[in-house]
């Protein structure tokens, strides 16, 4: 292979059985479930005027500005200038909680130093997708996703969320075994989808959704963006969903080859392009965006950034209650199992439950009677898992303002209600 040092693919070629075993062993580590994780993503807007965009060369100052903090967590750039980050594995929700909210108070101050400050949406409202980042990564998934419209440039530039990492859990049959939590998170996530819906807006009007970021998920080719069945066994299925789903790039020297259509099972058996590696293959896993992506551990990727200083902590302390807390486990597991109905076999998100929770948010009467009980459930469990009275109190807000009334974040966007209205009508 004639490749650079910087594209990291040296090592032996991979074969297709090889491919599979490694699949299955790395994305399931099950055990007893012991950390906790965040992945906060942010828009960065103007502080006194969020309508108007930011510049690229004030991004970059700030951005530069970022990298010279003392942080915890880890901090990244997504390709259209957005801020995100990510925890270390936590042993706590409350030592997850501390550490972000430390590192997001001096982002902040180091933001308000130039005007700027971030913002909790899940597509900005107002601005047209822009790159930022100008990379062969970024070159070549836009370029793969723009074959199938322009959704992938708003996901990329234009979208945030809050990605909330578990332990996938036990091995062995059990109340919250990893594949009853696999299952759950395919299911509770339609839940996350409507509970915190916060996108009903992009380039300056309504959309007709209340997560128009995962109704953008949804115009994206299933084989990139949609679950695997869950009618089979969690490994087998995980590993025959990445093995047939699309290359997105094979990188080179140069501008990265974007194959049309080759799997990367088709890729290990090919004798006309190189072969592939190991460093391949977990490229590969990195550019395949389900809903629920296991990485080791699991990551709930379904949710839209959140409003206000706090709003992030109510998915984080949610989700984390429902999956680690076993009372709470098994009446969350209860209360979605009547939405399974809904799936018509379907993986999500590219199901009608899953697009009940986008369009209509928690006005779905069975999705606001499963988030009710969900959110009770939680409310009742952070106590047991060691939650301050800060966190909540912040869950309790939410669900006092929006959950129990069957509203979501986005109706706080779409103003006056009737304009609300109107827009669920379509």
């Amino acid at each position: 292979m004639s490749v650079s040092p910087e594209c990291g693919i040296d090592g032996p070629a991979l074969t297709e059985h090889e491919a599979e075993a490694l699949v299955e062993g790395i994305c399931f580590k099950t055990g007893p479930p012991r950390s906790v994780g965040v992945e906060v993503e942010w828009l960065v807007h103007r502080e006194r005027a969020p309508h108007d965009p930011v510049t690229r060369d004030e991004l970059a100052a700030a951005h530069a500005d970022l990298r010279t903090l003392p942080l915890t967590s880890g901090l990244s750039v997504e390709p259209g200038g957005q801020v995100e980050l990510s925890s270390r594995p936590a042993p706590s929700l409350a030592v997850c909680v501390s550490e972000i909210s430390a590192d997001l108070a001096a982002v902040r101050t180091a933001l308000r130093e130039r005007g700027l400050a971030l913002a909790g949406m899940g597509v900005d409202p107002w601005q047209r997708p822009r790159r930022f980042l100008r990379e062969r990564r970024y070159d070549a998934m836009e370029a793969c996703l723009d074959r199938t419209g322009s959704a992938g440039r708003t996901l990329m530039c234009t979208s945030a969320s809050v990605q909330v990492c578990l332990d996938a859990g036990r091995e062995e049959p059990g109340v919250m075994g990893f594949a009853r939590r696999w299952w759950l998170a395919h299911h509770l996530g339609a839940v996350l989808v409507a509970a915190f819906a916060n996108s009903p807006m992009a380039e300056g009007r309504a959309t007709g959704w209340l997560s128009t970021r995962q109704l953008k998920w949804t115009e994206l080719d299933p084989g990139r963006a949609g679950g695997p069945s869950l009618t089979h066994d969690p490994r087998h299925a995980w590993v025959r969903r990445v093995l047939d789903a699309p290359v997105m790039c094979v990188r080179r020297d140069g501008p990265w080859e974007v194959p049309d259509g080759v799997s990367f099972r088709e890729w290990t058996r090919s004798s006309s392009m190189r072969p592939p590696t190991r460093a391949d293959l977990d490229y590969h896993i990195s550019t395949l965006f389900p809903p629920v992506r296991p990485r080791g551990h699991l990551e709930l990727r379904m949710i839209d950034a959140q409003p206000g200083h706090d709003g992030w902590i109510v998915p984080l302390a949610v989700v984390t209650a429902l999956f680690d807390d076993p009372e709470a486990a098994a009446i969350a597991h209860r209360a979605v199992a009547p939405l399974a109905e809904r799936t018509a076999g379907a993986p999500a998100p590219h199901n009608p439950l899953w697009t009940a929770a986008a369009r209509h948010g928690l006005a779905d009467p069975g999705l606001r009677r499963a988030a009710v009980t969900c959110f009770t459930a939680a409310l009742e469990a952070l106590p047991r898992l060691g939650a301050s009275t800060r966190v909540m109190d912040t869950v309790a807000a939410h669900a006092d303002r929006y959950v129990r009334r069957g509203r979501c974040p986005a109706d706080d966007v779409l103003s006056p209600p009737g304009v609300a209205r109107e827009q669920r009508g379509g």
